[in-house]
This record gives structure tokens, sequence and C-alpha cells, in this order.
């Protein structure tokens, strides 16, 4: 593995102007995060509603941070894909529907044994494994991910920077746990993502870290 992460396949991007693109996913990842936050509001401290992880979460999220910048804002995409910089081949386009139901699955019948540490890394790398769409995988599977860690832990998290951006502003290591997952599935069939829990465990403490330092700090 070397170097970035990132999607390869058909362009259908609506802006090709580099800082116009820049901009307008700046402006994106901000309501992506919105309206996750709003996502965790409305399942929190709710024993009434318990939460299920559907593909049209999924979606919403996805929409939220390509709309205007790409064609297939909001969809699963309809070719295939290869990830730039890494060895792993996601699944053909008919596939990624069941497989991202599969993702789902697992999530919703693993909720009650399952910590929320393993619930995110499993999100975060079936996601990247998958990689359901033309461009914003990533983007896509930390807010996904970070959103059943929250509502699995039953409150919003405090502190910043959160763990979506602790990984933005630091990749390796994220993508050298992803692709330790992907290397245990493809020689055993087996779930293995210790390497995102510890990842995700750091990163979770140094949030609510900074959160009790900003609150003595008041």
């Amino acid at each position: 593995m070397a170097g970035d992460r990132h999607s390869v396949a058909e362009s259908l991007e609506l802006i090709t102007d580099t800082q116009e693109k820049a901009r307008r996913e700046a402006e994106n990842g901000v309501r992506q995060y919105l309206v996750a936050l709003d996502i965790i509001r409305n399942h929190v401290k709710d024993a009434e509603r318990p939460f299920q992880l559907r593909s049209n979460l999924i979606l919403r999220l996805h929409k939220e941070v390509l709309e205007g910048i790409h064609i297939l804002a909001g969809t699963f995409r309809n070719t295939s894909v290869k990830i730039g910089g890494s060895g792993h081949e996601p699944v053909e386009a008919f596939m990624v529907s069941e497989e991202t139901e599969h993702l789902c699955e697992y999530v919703n019948s693993n909720w009650s044994t399952k910590s929320a540490l393993h619930l995110a890394a499993y999100v975060l790398w079936r996601l990247n494994w998958i990689h359901p769409f033309a461009d914003g995988n990533g983007r896509t599977a930390r807010t996904v991910s970070y959103v059943v860690l929250s509502i699995k832990l039953d409150g919003l998290l405090p502190g910043a920077p959160t763990i979506p951006d602790q990984i933005a502003d630091d990749k390796q290591p994220y993508y050298l746990a992803l692709e330790a997952a992907d290397s245990v599935w493809k020689a055993t069939q087996q779930i293995d993502v210790s390497q995102l829990e510890s990842m995700l465990e750091r990163m979770l403490a140094k949030q609510l870290v900074a959160a009790v330092s900003s609150a003595a700090a008041t």
C-alpha cells in the first residue's frame, strides 16, 4: 500500500473547477455532519424506538456529502470502481446493494451483544470494503461509523476534534487498519477489525479528554 486511498471510477462530476469543488466539499461536509447529529439526537435516550441501521440512512448521508458535486449523490454506483493506493478490489456494482444490506443486518443483529467500538469499527471497515459509491466512500463511512458509535453509546459525544476529523487529519493509521482487516477477510473470511477498534478507542479518548479540558477551562 502506498499513498492516499481514493476511488477511481468513471467521472460524473458536476464541478470541474478545483477551487469551487473544494469550497462545495467543505460546505457539504458541514451539512453532512449536521444531518448526522440530527440522526443521533433522534435515536439516543429513546428506548421505545431502538436504532436500526438501514441503507436509506447511509444513502442520505452520502447524498449530503456529494450534493451538487457528483451526479450519483445519494445513489449506489452502477459501474466497477478501484481504490487507488490499495490492493483491495471492491465488489461488482450488482452486488453493492446486497452487501450493504448484509452490513446493516450484521450491525442490527449484533446491536445488543457487540461493543460500540466493534460495531463502529465494523461499519468503518465494511463500507470501505464494499465501496458502494463512485465517490465519497471514505467520508460517508466515517460519518456512518460515528453515528453508530454515538447511538450505541446513547449520547452526543462532546469534544473536538471529533473522531471523523481526527481520521481526516492523519489518514495513515486508518488506511493501515483498513488494509489489515481486508487481509484477514481475504485470507480467512473472518471479521477482524481489532486494529480499527484500537484506533477508534484512542481517538474517542482524545475527543472526550478535549471536552473535559475545555469544560475545566471555562
